[in-house]
């Protein structure tokens, strides 16, 4: 019976953190969301009129063991006047769970309006979610929930989205996992009691909305404002408000505001341009004073390259 009852708990403390995963992270976090757009919303492909490659990588929350890690790339840019393509490929690990995929897209861009462009997108591809069981610390080890392989499960995915272009400013929203596609992570007994703790293993759909405008200061400064809401069900919506001020178009400096997140409330930014074609980028995400005891903050580095005709 005691064996059974410590079951249970571990089983009930598993299905816990699976859950945090997957309805509080299911899909990387970025702060320089602006710079590595695609990641965010695969319609901004048709904004641009060359072809681009970012590569982001960012180390969250220093000094908590087994905090998540994520690398992501991207090409995206306009394939024609009104067909924009892209592809990314990301991986994110958090401890004994990763999450890993790739995704290709197309969008078309068409006039709303005489000085308003609108794209909608679609992007299709496939997501391949880990749990490496040697890695989590259980009491008993020969548990028959422990045994066995690593959980290895691959799933569909599609992502649509829809951006708004103006002379000076953009706006646009994309529902990733359209598909809420279910992981079946336990055999048909566990599976059994999982479904009556109210934890479905399914990957929900979310919402993210992304925006950004911008104006001169002067011949030499430009501020940029910019939005980011992030919605799941189950969770809070987050939110980033950021302010950006770039310099002849050579360097930047600015900060970002999260509201609704306890690990990070604040986050600060640079990077320069180099011969107009690379850009070079660098965030740290402070630590929330309720857990500046136990992480040290969040470290993002950004590359980018852009493909000039030709190439």
């Amino acid at each position: 019976m005691k064996n059974k009852e410590m079951k249970r708990i571990i089983i009930l403390c598993f299905a816990i953190c699976l859950g945090c995963i997957l309805n509080a992270q299911q899909l990387p976090q970025i702060s320089q969301y602006t710079f590595n757009n695609y990641a965010i919303n695969p319609a901004v492909s048709g904004m641009y009129d060359y072809y681009q490659v970012n590569t982001t990588i960012r180390n969250q929350w220093v000094g908590i063991n087994d905090a998540p890690r994520t690398s992501i790339l991207s090409i995206y840019g306009k394939r024609s006047e009104n067909v924009g393509l892209g592809g990314t490929v990301y991986s994110d690990v958090t401890g004994p769970t990763s999450k890993s995929g790739a995704a290709v897209s197309y969008a078309y861009t068409f006039k709303a309006l005489s000085d308003i462009k609108l794209s909608l997108a679609l992007q299709g591809g496939f997501t391949q979610f880990k749990i490496i069981k040697d890695k989590q610390n259980v009491l008993d080890q020969q548990d028959p929930f422990f045994q066995g392989g690593d959980v290895v499960r691959l799933l569909p995915d599609a992502t649509f989205g829809f951006n708004i272009v103006g002379n000076r400013w953009y706006i646009g929203a994309a529902v990733p996992q359209l598909l809420s596609s279910e992981l079946r992570l336990m055999d048909d007994d566990q599976a059994r009691w999982y479904d009556e703790t109210s934890q479905n293993g399914k990957l929900s759909s979310q919402v993210y909305i992304l925006g950004a405008w911008n104006f001169d200061i002067s011949p030499i400064l430009v501020y940029e404002a910019n939005m980011l809401v992030r919605s799941v069900s189950g969770a809070k919506p987050q939110t980033d408000l950021g302010m950006t001020l770039f310099y002849k178009e050579l360097c930047w400096v600015g900060i970002n505001g999260q509201l609704n997140d306890d690990m990070s409330t604040m986050s600060t930014l640079l990077g320069f341009n180099l011969n107009d074609r690379y850009t070079i980028g660098y965030s740290y995400a402070m630590p929330s004073s309720d857990v500046s005891d136990y992480h040290t903050g969040s470290h993002e580095f950004m590359l980018s390259v852009k493909i000039l005709d030709g190439e």
